[in-house]
């Protein structure tokens, strides 16, 4: 039997910094996906690895990173900034297209709670180069002012329960002008930890991966 191969690796992002992050690459697999994890997050979070095991069960490659430092994320501002983690994003993006082991692969991401700002911010940026986006309790309304100008697929889910972030993403929903589906899980808070709900999550995601992660 055939594992996937996980690596550490270390991303040059400019001015002298440099980030840590996990990318495994399963035999057979044609695709990437990146996370951008939520502020107080990290490549080590339980449910974004929960959904990165389940994708590369699908022959999808991910990378986990972590776009702060250590001593970055002790700073409040830093953590909020998504114009530095979308600029961040697109420079690990850059550097996964020219990584021996997913150069041909199209690229989606996966971002959680502020971190589907960045994603989204950073594929508005990326247009033709990500595929597909899919955000998890996410807080899209923070990257409003380029909604409109992201290409990729879109998918939003949010939980039921997390009734004023279901509303930030109902607004942000509507200035997405592309392809671009919401899925609201009944019984779901924030975190989505109630028994079965991470797994829909993960679910979803990889059908919407699945059908959008191609050249």
């Amino acid at each position: 039997m055939m594992y996937p191969v996980l690596t550490e690796v270390e991303i040059p992002v400019g001015g002298n910094v440099s980030i840590k992050g996990d990318l495994t690459v399963p035999p057979q697999s044609e695709s990437l996906v990146i996370f951008s994890h939520g502020s107080g997050s990290s490549r080590f979070s339980i449910r974004n690895r929960f959904v990165a095991e389940y994708l590369q069960q699908k022959k999808i490659a991910t990378l986990l990173i972590d776009l702060l430092q250590e001593a970055e994320d002790l700073d409040h501002v830093k953590k909020f900034d998504i114009e530095l983690l979308s600029n961040r994003l697109m420079e690990v993006t850059s550097y996964m297209l020219e990584e021996p082991s997913t150069t041909s692969f199209p690229i989606g991401f996966f971002g959680a709670s502020t971190g589907a700002a960045s994603a989204l911010r950073a594929a508005a940026q990326l247009p033709g180069i990500i595929s597909a986006v899919v955000s998890r309790g996410g807080r899209p309304d923070l990257a409003a002012g380029f909604l409109d100008k992201v290409k990729a697929p879109t998918l939003l889910i949010v939980g039921s329960l997390d009734k004023d972030v279901v509303l930030l993403n109902r607004k942000a929903f509507a200035l997405l002008s592309h392809e671009k589906k919401i899925e609201i899980i009944d019984g779901a808070s924030h975190l989505f930890e109630e028994p079965g709900k991470l797994n829909i999550v993960a679910e979803m995601a990889a059908e919407w991966f699945t059908d959008y992660l191609k050249f």
